[in-house]
């Protein structure tokens, strides 16, 4: 079921090369980025390898538990890239190259002087039922069907097509974001009164994230960086000033960052 508390996404990253190793993701970091100012938060994400087994089990249950899917990879000319008929499968629609798209990477093609073979041919297939998703970057469509918005794997194509469906998405209210951070702070200094500081503010996530930096001349710095999260603004400035009187107290001087 849907949580009514606010719009949610997931994200399902599909790819051997992610899984292995050889290829580092970005793409959850720019979806989640490019979702958050329209009031949408990624709920969940899965990273699951070119099999269609696999894949229709991500998307099913990742549409069924959130108000938009992202899938990323996949989509290109090779007998491995399967995402558009496992999406298809997904929703019970047949997939099979679609005359609009493959106009538009024929004329893509054409204007840029490269061949047309029957491989690039392969990035036309669309399920029944889906609308396209512009590709301003390489020409070769993404596509929704459903809640379920299907982009390419390289992060550069991806963030090009996340343009074409900001006005597709009915978002919720806006997460805001503050925090304060604090040298030589450990978790276990500050853990107990936070813990009861988030069950006076269950409105608002309060979040606790140990760093390490590296000095001149060896060794590290050590502290925690203390981030809340909340729709209401008011609230949220009251908890960040709670957690910086809390950190002060306990004889840290604290850094607080203005909203995100």
């Amino acid at each position: 079921m849907i949580d009514a508390k606010g719009v949610t996404a997931g994200v399902v990253l599909i790819g051997d090369e992610v899984l292995s190793g050889r290829t580092r993701d970005a793409n959850l970091q720019a979806i989640a980025q490019f979702l958050a100012p329209l009031g949408v938060s990624v709920a969940e994400c899965r990273t699951v390898s070119d099999e269609k087994d696999r894949i229709i089990a991500a998307v099913n249950t990742l549409r069924a538990e959130n108000h938009y899917v992202f899938t990323t990879g996949g989509i290109g000319p090779t007998h491995d890239d399967i995402t558009a008929e496992s999406v298809g499968a997904a929703f019970g629609a047949l997939t099979g190259v679609r005359a609009d798209a493959l106009e538009i990477i024929e004329e893509w093609y054409a204007r840029t002087g490269t061949p047309l073979t029957e491989s690039r041919k392969r990035m036309a297939r669309i399920p029944d039922g889906a609308s396209l998703i512009e590709n301003p970057v390489t020409g070769a469509p993404g596509f929704q069907i459903g809640n379920v918005f299907v982009l390419a794997g390289v992060p550069k194509i991806a963030r090009g097509m996340l343009e074409d469906i900001a006005h597709r998405i009915e978002g919720g209210a806006v997460t805001r974001s503050r925090s304060v951070r604090a040298d030589n702070l450990r978790e276990g200094d500050i853990a107990e009164p936070l813990g009861a500081m988030q069950e006076e503010h269950p409105a608002v996530s309060i979040g606790s994230y140990p760093y390490f930096q590296d000095v001149d001349g060896g060794g590290f710095k050590r502290g925690t960086h203390l981030v809340a999260r909340a729709v209401d603004a008011d609230e949220l400035d009251r908890v960040i000033e709670k957690i910086a009187s809390l950190v002060s107290g306990l004889g840290f001087e604290t850094q607080i960052d203005p909203e995100i």
